[in-house]
């Protein structure tokens, strides 16, 4: 595709050479290592790198276009070297141009807000996937797939990819046959234009609470950040009518906002007449006037909530709403998101993703509402992250659970036992006992240890996660494979 092409009616100054003969053929990227021969490479700042001093080494390894924010250093003649205000910007629209506008070609789906992303994601596919017989793809957390079909692209975010690499996975998507895709929308991405120009049918909101402030400095910032998402990047929105926030996005997007709920009667699908037990949830759907009975496999309030999002969503995109209920009722479960196992020994392990106050209370309350032991928590808190929740997620453990373990989950460059420190004091001031154990091994296996037939463990902080962060190390490591392991063994001794 010619340059010019990708470029056409974005604001930008022609540096050096002829955007109409400058020919990318292979591909647009932003590691100056992924270059070959026809390629683009775009300079953009990152939060420990800029990518304009990898310039020159894109150009050896064969880029024909540099797309820049400043001046570089001379470059061969026959390199296009184009200038914008800001890269990231401008990328998105000539990244989807590249890969044939992708987003144009099937339903999308965007979910942001601080819990329930993923969870909702599932739970979007596997309805589409039952109800209505589609492929769907999903990018989010857990990695890009379409069906149980994985896309291999190097995961270079935690969640949202960053814009060249989400239309690419987009387009492998279509060509795999996916009608739909749904997408977790963090907050770094929105402000990041990791998803401009995806052509969004549906954005999601979900709910605010504190987490990332140590990107955003305030909840102020972090709101308006999950904002973007419904300032043009989408057609319609979903929003949860118990949340402050989704007044914002009722101003934003007036006549084209759906919203849900559980405590506001004038939501659009709300719910009601929930009955709680170890297997799941049924409530009460009202929607234009009528009611439905429905049924989730997952127990609590919560997941009333993701599923109140996930009915709203597919019936925004078409979708008929009782193949939708009756495909929920049916819902496999989510990993690591109040993924259950019953032990030989008759316990209950839980393993959720819950890593915030709010998302704890949420999980152990849910527990609370049926089991009839005691509720043992293992958890930690992430390195590099929010120490200001650290304290409080320690207070609202110890207020719900009758034992705690504290351990380490993903503590990246801190020290594991100075994290741990830092929980203590909230969880001591209950007064509920607990102990503290580093290893997060030896914390599953102590707490399989002292749980009673009918107890329940929640394994908190990683859901599916598959790895463990310390410092600048990936290791192996399951909290589900663990507990199944750690109790298989414990039968056969």
């Amino acid at each position: 595709m010619k340059l010019t092409d990708l470029i056409f009616g974005y604001d930008h100054q022609v540096i050096q050479g002829d955007p109409e003969k400058a020919d990318v053929r292979a591909g647009i990227a932003y590691d100056s290592r992924k270059m070959t021969a026809g390629s683009m490479y775009i300079a953009m700042r990152g939060t420990h790198s800029d990518g304009h001093e990898h310039v020159q080494d894109a150009i050896e390894r064969g880029a024909v276009a540099v797309l820049v924010e400043r001046p570089v250093e001379p470059v061969p003649a026959h390199v296009c070297v184009v200038q914008v205000a800001d890269t990231r910007a401008a990328v998105p629209t000539m990244a989807s141009r590249y890969y044939g506008e992708p987003g144009q070609e099937m339903d999308i789906a965007a979910i942001t807000g601080t819990n329930g992303k993923t969870s909702i994601s599932y739970m979007i596919e596997a309805v589409l996937r039952i109800g209505a017989k589609q492929r769907v793809g999903v990018i989010g957390t857990d990695g890009y797939r379409v069906a149980h079909e994985p896309i291999q692209v190097d995961k270079t975010t935690p969640t949202t990819p960053e814009s060249i690499d989400l239309q690419h996975i987009m387009r492998c998507m279509r060509d795999r046959g996916a009608g739909t895709v749904v997408m977790e929308a963090s907050s770094i991405a929105l402000t990041r234009h990791r998803v401009d120009c995806a052509d969004i049918d549906v954005g999601v909101f979900t709910n605010l609470t504190p987490d990332h402030l140590e990107s955003h400095g305030s909840m102020e910032a972090y709101a308006a950040a999950k904002l973007l998402l419904f300032r043009g990047l989408c057609r319609q929105a979903v929003a949860n009518a118990d949340d402050p926030v989704t007044a914002d996005i009722v101003a934003l997007m007036p006549g084209a906002t759906t919203t849900y709920g559980l405590d506001d009667a004038s939501a659009d699908f709300r719910a009601t007449d929930l009955v709680v037990d170890s297997t799941g949830t049924r409530f009460v759907l009202h929607h234009a006037d009528r009611e439905h009975e429905a049924r989730v496999p997952i127990p609590g309030r919560f997941a009333v909530y993701n599923s109140l999002a996930t009915i709203a969503t597919c019936h925004l995109l078409g979708h008929d709403l009782e193949a939708v209920l009756g495909a929920l009722a049916e819902l496999p479960p989510i990993p690591g998101r109040f993924q259950a196992y019953q032990t030989p020994a008759g316990v209950s392990a839980i393993v959720d993703y819950a890593h915030s106050t709010d998302s704890l209370e949420k999980v152990l309350m849910t527990i609370r509402g049926f089991s009839t032991g005691r509720i043992i928590t293992v958890f930690g808190a992430g390195g590099d992250r929010d120490t200001i929740k650290r304290a409080p997620m320690g207070e609202v453990v110890g207020k719900i659970s009758d034992y705690a373990i504290v351990t380490s989950d993903n503590p990246r460059f801190e020290d594991p036992e100075a994290i741990i420190d830092q929980i203590i004091p909230g969880l001591a001031s209950t007064g509920t006992a607990y102990e503290r154990i580093p290893d997060r091994r030896e914390a599953i296996a102590r707490a399989l240890a002292v749980a009673a037939r009918d107890d329940v463990i929640l394994i908190a902080g990683k859901g599916a996660e598959k790895t463990q962060i310390v410092g600048d190390r990936k290791l192996h490591f399951d909290d589900m494979e663990t507990v199944r392991e750690l109790a298989s063994s414990a039968q056969s001794s």
